[in-house]
């Protein structure tokens, strides 16, 4: 889970362009929206679209549990594991 929590953060820093935040910077439980690591819904959407191309999950707008799944590292590493085993 550590390694898949790597890659997320290595996916939002790269496809955010997050240029003065290292994956070290970003804490797995702090949130990603508002008072975390600060991202907006503009954001939301590029990291939606960049990890539906890396790991192959996709993300509805319409569910309201898709903002859990944003929450933090750990809510995405978690959501992006079970997609991955029901896919399996």
């Amino acid at each position: 889970m550590d390694e898949l929590k790597q890659q997320i953060k290595e996916c939002i820093i790269s496809s955010l362009e997050l240029e003065d935040i290292t994956p070290e910077n970003i804490v797995d439980s702090e949130p990603l929206f508002g008072t975390g690591l600060g991202l907006d819904s503009i954001d939301a959407l590029e990291l939606g679209v960049a990890l539906k191309k890396k790991f192959g999950v996709k993300f509805n707008a319409e569910n309201s549990e898709t903002r859990e799944h944003f929450a933090s590292i750990n809510a995405l590493a978690e959501y992006i594991s079970s997609e991955k085993a029901k896919a399996n």
